[in-house]
């Protein structure tokens, strides 16, 4: 079976908005710069949409130097990355990791627009994925998240209202592999690139939130229980890992090489 690449999203600040690609060289650790930023709390936590649904609204960008972050209401943040603040312990779903401190000004631009304690730091160090052999920055587990274009248009066809696919965060969306045909591919060819699929992707409440409104409600999380709960968690894409590093460009075909 083949296939078509249709989007490429990399989302430098953790829990804000994607930035769409047309092209990006996949790294070990996934596209680049994804989840290199993050907002912590006293003691390291990692804050996200789950508790501040209005990070969805964050508009942040990237270019390995500085970062901008554009918020509805406040001047833009634009901030020069550094490596030389101090290192903080940082704690993503309570496994510790380093994130560089980005200083008073970064961290005061955010607890205004948060309201809310917090700083900014800049991934540093080695975290390895808890399967698959792979790297990762500050994402919640894995470098990659692959979903079918045909699986949202399946769910949206049971949905009152439809959905788009930034409920979901994707990093690959894949066309031509059928609804759900994710669940279905050990190893994928990207252009030149291959990946491995290693873990179904349990959500959260963060697909509940509008990403244009900060607004919450109720689906997709209560429809996609009643047909894609497996091993205690309500599945939707496939967490995925790179294992033959290439360029990625919209329009480019995939192939399965392994099925499961």
């Amino acid at each position: 079976m083949h296939g078509t690449l249709t989007e490429l999203n990399a989302y430098p600040l953790k829990s804000g908005g994607g930035t769409a690609l047309r092209s990006a060289a996949l790294t070990p650790r996934g596209l680049p710069f994804d989840r290199e930023f993050m907002l912590v709390g006293p003691g390291g936590r990692f804050l996200s949409q789950r508790e501040f649904a209005r990070m969805a609204l964050l508009r942040p960008s990237y270019d390995g130097e500085v970062l901008t972050v554009h918020a509805p209401g406040a001047a833009p943040l634009v901030h020069k990355a550094v490596d030389d603040g101090e290192v903080l312990d940082v704690f993503i779903q309570r496994k510790e990791c380093l994130g560089v401190d980005q200083g008073e000004e970064a961290a005061a631009w955010f607890r205004e627009l948060l309201g809310d304690d917090c700083r900014l730091v800049r991934f540093t160090g080695h975290r390895a994925t808890s399967r698959g052999g792979g790297e990762v920055m500050f994402a919640d587990g894995y470098p990659l998240l692959v979903i079918s274009a045909e699986s949202l248009a399946d769910l949206n066809t049971r949905l009152d209202a439809p959905l788009p696919m930034n409920r979901f965060r994707p990093s690959l969306v894949l066309e031509g592999l059928g609804p759900y045909g994710e669940d279905d591919v050990r190893l994928l060819r990207v252009g030149d690139a291959v990946i491995e699929m290693v873990k179904p992707c349990s959500r959260c409440l963060i697909t509940t939130t509008d990403q244009e409104t900060a607004e919450r409600g109720r689906e997709p999380l209560r429809t996609l229980a009643t047909y894609r709960t497996r091993d205690r968690g309500i599945q939707f894409g496939y967490n995925a890992v790179p294992r033959a590093l290439g360029t990625l460009t919209i329009g480019d075909e995939i192939e399965i090489l392994e099925a499961r």
